[in-house]
């Protein structure tokens, strides 16, 4: 079975991805806190290709989420889906800084 890493990168990445999941969990019959409250087996029949089971009938999204800063994070987190990624599946940067077209990132 095929194995999907899903990559979010900026704030539109971050956006979309954050419904893309809202979506898939919906088909999937994954709730907001990733258990499985689906009606049907297909639900569960490819379900790895997308989400980790990290206990019994709990997934987590196989997703790295991207930017420079952490605002876009935050508001994924306190999105209606946010408490379904893993915490250090959050790659953002604390200082960002332009210097005369050379970009600085302190992560």
């Amino acid at each position: 079975m095929r194995e999907i890493v899903h990559i979010q990168t900026g704030q539109c990445g971050n956006q979309i991805g954050a419904k893309f999941w809202e979506v898939i969990s919906d088909e999937h019959g994954i709730d907001a806190t990733g258990s499985y409250h689906g009606d049907s087996d297909l639900q569960l029949e490819r379900i790895r290709v997308y989400y980790n089971e990290i206990t019994e009938c709990k997934y987590v999204p196989r997703a790295i989420l991207v930017d420079l800063e952490p605002g876009t994070m935050d508001s994924v987190r306190s999105g209606p889906f946010g408490q379904l990624f893993r915490p250090d599946n959050f790659v953002f940067g604390k200082q960002y800084e332009t210097l005369n077209g050379y970009h600085l990132i302190f992560i």
